[in-house]
């Protein structure tokens, strides 16, 4: 089996297999042709770490990557990325577009045969760039003696969006939990103009596959890395900002909805199992092949999420049931950070809040059935004792085993050398005068 990566940024869950009015055709094709998880969370909902956990099967504080990769912060194994698994086992790898777990003069360090980037001179026209090769890669793919892994990593859905052109700000709904104006109505039709670009590249790729006779040899995953980039979303560790889109259609598997928890952490020795592969020690997943083949009805009884660096220093861990969620800050976490959201109209409404300067709670605790928008904490809550204890226990027990670098005591987490924070007040994340260089 050959195997096709297609991944966005900041998409979360607003594309139109999961219920969202958008121009999505080739997306929902492929959720009819494969198997749509509806309980897919990311291991962080900032880009390097998301990414990184999912391609070397690890936490984001095991594997290395505490941050951003164009921050400074990197892979401390690089050879536990799936590319150089893969390539290790007899594939032929190759890269197309993005990606986020290393910078540019350290890319081929992750296990790529073939790196093609082709910019554009903007996000959508980089992408159908890219399109074209990938494209060109599968017209000539039965060239190779080997199974193939592409990763195709798309620009788009990351800010800055284009302007919208089909469609109608009038008509549309800022997606929860984004206040309702005319200036974010616009903003998110102009999200929805570049999840449209995506999708035109998931059917591109899908027709190449057909058109060369390969379709029924390729297992395809669709995926993003976390929740949009808006408020309470991306950095956030609320579902809007950890729930992620995720498709993965096998040949000949079964196809439909898995309501099942669970992470992306799991991606790696799914593949593993599904490519007769032997799955590394390093491994922290488990295999979703039971869900797909209706063994079971769920592989993990809880899931977890981290925040330790992104534009700024923002560590908090949260722990995901089925029902409930606990999310924990550390080290002033529940304070502001307004450089962690990414610039736009909906963050300048925000900011200009009072509740954005308030100083939140140290523990969120959440009845997900009850109060699924996570609006209420029950965290002093007496009834919910034994459920806040349970989950309590599990986060610090993983801690534990994954050696937790925020569970030591620490005032602060340290960087390391050279990479770069900006500082807790900025508002902009982009100023490199403030920047904080790690010694």
């Amino acid at each position: 089996m050959n195997f096709i990566y297609i991944h966005t940024h900041d998409s979360g869950r607003y594309i139109e297999p999961y219920g969202i009015a958008a121009d999505n055709p080739s997306l929902t094709a492929l959720a009819h042709e494969g198997t749509i998880f509806r309980n897919m969370y990311c291991c962080a909902p900032t880009c390097s770490p998301s990414r990184a956990a999912m391609l070397t099967g690890q936490t984001p504080h095991n594997c290395g990557m505490l941050g951003l990769a164009h921050r400074g912060f990197a892979l401390e194994r690089p050879n536990d990325h799936l590319a150089n698994y893969l390539r290790s086992n007899g594939y032929h790898t190759a890269l197309f577009g993005v990606q986020h777990e290393a910078v540019k003069e350290d890319v081929n360090k992750l296990g790529y045969c073939d790196i093609v980037n082709k910019q554009g001179k903007n996000s959508v026209e980089t992408d159908f760039n890219n399109l074209l090769c990938v494209r060109e890669f599968l017209n000539g793919s039965k060239k190779f003696d080997k199974p193939f892994f592409v990763s195709f990593g798309l620009n788009n859905t990351h800010k800055p969006w284009p302007k919208s052109k089909g469609f109608e700000s009038e008509y549309v709904m800022p997606p929860f939990p984004i206040v309702d104006t005319p200036e974010t109505r616009e903003e998110y039709c102009n999200y929805l103009e570049s999840l449209s670009a995506v999708d035109r590249c998931v059917g591109g790729v899908i027709d190449a596959l057909k058109q060369n006779e390969i379709w029924d040899d390729t297992i395809i995953l669709f995926t993003t890395d976390h929740g949009l980039a808006l408020p309470n979303m991306k950095c956030n560790l609320y579902d809007t900002g950890i729930g992620v889109s995720f498709i993965l259609r096998i040949p000949g598997r079964t196809r439909g909805v898995c309501d099942a928890l669970c992470s992306q952490i799991d991606m790696y020795p799914t593949i593993c199992e599904l490519l007769g592969l032997e799955k590394p020690e390093f491994l922290q997943g488990r295999s979703m092949l039971p869900l797909l083949d209706n063994i079971v009805d769920e592989i993990n009884d809880f899931v977890f999420s981290e925040v330790t660096f992104h534009a700024t220093y923002q560590p908090m861990r949260s722990v995901r049931s089925k029902q409930y969620k606990l999310i924990r800050f550390y080290d002033g976490a529940n304070e502001a950070r307004p450089a962690n959201i990414d610039a736009g109209k909906a963050k300048d409404i925000y900011l200009d809040t009072k509740y954005f300067h308030k100083t939140k709670p140290k523990e969120f605790f959440f009845d997900l059935y009850a109060d699924p928008t996570e609006r209420i904490n029950f965290a002093e809550d007496p009834a919910y004792l034994n459920e806040y204890n349970r989950h309590i226990k599990a986060l610090e027990e993983w801690q534990r085993r994954t050696d937790d670098p925020i569970i030591k005591g620490a005032t602060m987490v340290d960087m390391g050398r050279g990479k770069r924070t900006n500082a807790f007040d900025d508002r902009d994340p982009n100023p490199k005068a403030s920047f904080i260089i790690g010694e």
